[in-house]
């Protein structure tokens, strides 16, 4: 098999239980380090639920995320009044929550049920509006059977991505073989990145590589390394949004929502 990111041999680590009745073998490129999964038929069975139940990280992902992120724009001087969107975006509570900071955040998700910002959906937009200044995409890519495929699609609508996954941190086959991203409980993780596969996937695309812990940004603009440590250190992104944030959507959301009434 070769590596879905670098076209190079992968070669089988180890065999999982997925879905506690598929033997799955994992496949690690040896040149960027990238693991995939067997062909991944049982996709459709995953996603039963598109939110498995044992992702109980949600809630507190989207509070995290949404001071770092809110904090990283503000410090690298993006626009509030661009339009953002969130890719994989869930139930839409990261969208909301950058609405109410101020941010003109839109919803994308094939998968699950908009509950928080139906009015804000990417995909009704006039198909010219349609570009966006930064795409977020929280646990989305290790979820990707064609990941090459759906970056380029990403980019086909910005420039820059702001991603989180977990990293593996070399090529330990034990490690990894007990690492507990590999999640084969609910067979939804099908892809795994390292470090030298994110800077493979910006060296082919002619992007510029910011990471720190599990949050990675690919794009074509230049910040300084410092914002980016910062604005990704939770503690102090939540005391930097004490001072004036962007002017919030909240109000002025309300009142489309009113207006069908």
């Amino acid at each position: 098999m070769n590596c879905k990111i670098c076209n190079n041999p992968a070669n089988i680590i180890f065999t999982k239980k997925v879905l506690h009745k598929y033997d799955v073998q994992y496949h690690q490129c040896g040149t960027c380090y990238f693991i995939q999964t067997d062909d991944p038929f049982w996709l459709d069975e995953a996603y039963n639920s598109a939110i498995n139940s044992s992702d109980i990280g949600l809630i507190s992902r989207n509070l995290v995320f949404t001071e770092e992120v809110t904090m990283l724009f503000r410090l690298s001087g993006f626009d509030a009044n661009k339009k953002y969107l969130d890719y994989g975006a869930g139930y839409g509570m990261f969208v909301r929550m950058m609405r109410d900071n101020g941010y003109n955040f839109y919803w994308s998700d094939d998968y699950c049920d908009n509950m928080y910002t139906r009015k804000f959906i990417a995909n009704e937009l006039p198909v010219n509006e349609q570009k966006f200044e930064i795409v977020t995409a929280f646990e989305v890519f290790e979820h990707l059977p064609d990941p090459i495929k759906e970056i380029e699609k990403i980019l086909n609508c910005s420039d820059s991505i702001l991603f989180s996954t977990e990293l593996t941190k070399g090529n330990n086959t034990e490690e990894i073989n007990n690492w507990w991203y590999i999640a084969p409980e609910h067979g939804q993780h099908v892809a795994f990145y390292n470090k030298k596969t994110l800077q493979y996937l910006a060296n082919k695309f002619g992007l510029n590589l910011y990471t720190r812990k599990n949050l990675h940004f690919l794009t074509k603009k230049k910040i300084a390394n410092w914002k980016y440590v910062l604005a990704t250190t939770f503690k102090i992104a939540k005391i930097y949004n004490t001072i004036r944030l962007p002017d919030s959507l909240l109000e002025s959301d309300y009142k489309l929502y009113l207006k069908d009434q």
